[in-house]
């Protein structure tokens, strides 16, 4: 059988390869993005980065996130809270328009313009949008 050409002992340390690959590749993935993410650093920063990553894989990676790791966290958090005020800002946008109508329905209904049987309409039509 196969199972008894490789021992338990291969099998873990094939995984424990493979895994410390997946590391490794997200790590200088991350480290790429970071690099021509950043508007501080110039053109030439950005190409010395990464040759020196090119060329010397693992000092590169390491003293790159060595040297920025307050830089890569703030440029992180700096782009999640953007992600989220964007978002935020879509959602107010969205459902702001629903309150607006049934706002000016409620402002008509008060005024008389309107009958109940009309707002409930223009309400139950701005809530289905939404």
């Amino acid at each position: 059988m196969i199972g008894s050409d490789y021992p338990f002992l291969d099998v873990m340390w094939t995984m424990l390869v493979f895994f410390a690959w997946v590391i490794w590749f997200f790590l200088l993935f991350r480290v790429f993005g970071d690099i021509f993410r950043r508007h501080d650093l110039s053109g030439w920063g950005k190409v010395g980065w990464t040759i020196v990553v090119i060329i010397l894989p693992f000092i590169g990676v390491f003293a790159y996130m060595l040297m920025n790791s307050t830089g890569i966290a703030e440029r992180d958090s700096a782009q999640t809270q953007k992600a989220q005020s964007q978002m935020d800002d879509y959602i107010r946008t969205t459902a702001g328009g629903s309150a607006a109508e049934i706002e000016k329905a409620k402002q008509l209904l008060d005024s008389g313009a309107i009958t109940q049987a009309e707002y409930d309409q223009i309400k139950a039509q701005a809530l289905a949008t939404t």
